[in-house]
């Protein structure tokens, strides 16, 4: 979604809702937002077809699949080609472990959220899946006690952020 401009007050309501429910039904969500079901399905539909809503996700208890530590990697990169930036952030968001991909700046180049077994799996991660890279400098790599994600973006009350 390039142009925000395309967006009105009902288009920015429509994404606040379903950002705190996206399994809201069609007619509560016209509700909501004060028009017609059939307008409301229209829209939510331009929307997913311009590119403004990407997906809808579901939030699993991590231990409910055996996942019992989570941890970001920081990651710095020997050299830094687009190619090789580009081909290093395909490799890690590829790997099973691997929650989300964060190419930052400053001293490292990438923080890597990972979700694995136990503290041996991390280890052997870190090992196997990091260090044998041609193209990684160096990790470190921080245990997260704990977050809460939110899953939502800043909406515009007036079109503009």
């Amino acid at each position: 979604m390039k142009n925000q401009e395309q967006l009105d007050r009902i288009d920015f309501a429509i994404v606040t809702f379903l950002q705190k429910n996206a399994r809201l039904a069609n007619n509560r969500l016209a509700e909501l937002v004060g028009v017609a079901p059939s307008t409301c399905l229209e829209r939510v539909r331009r929307l997913t077809r311009i590119g403004v809503i990407r997906g809808a996700h579901c939030d699993v208890d991590p231990s409910a699949l055996g996942v019992g530590l989570e941890a970001m990697i920081a990651v710095r990169l020997r050299l830094h080609s687009r190619d090789l930036v580009d081909s290093f952030r395909q490799y890690v968001a590829e790997l099973a472990e691997v929650r989300s991909v964060f190419h930052v700046t400053g001293g490292d180049d990438f923080l890597v959220h990972v979700a694995v077994r136990d503290s041996n799996h991390l280890r052997d991660l870190a090992l196997d899946s990091f260090t044998t890279r041609p193209e990684v400098d160096h990790i470190q790599t921080r245990l997260i006690f704990d977050y809460t994600p939110t899953w939502r973006l800043p909406v515009p009350d007036d079109g503009a952020i």
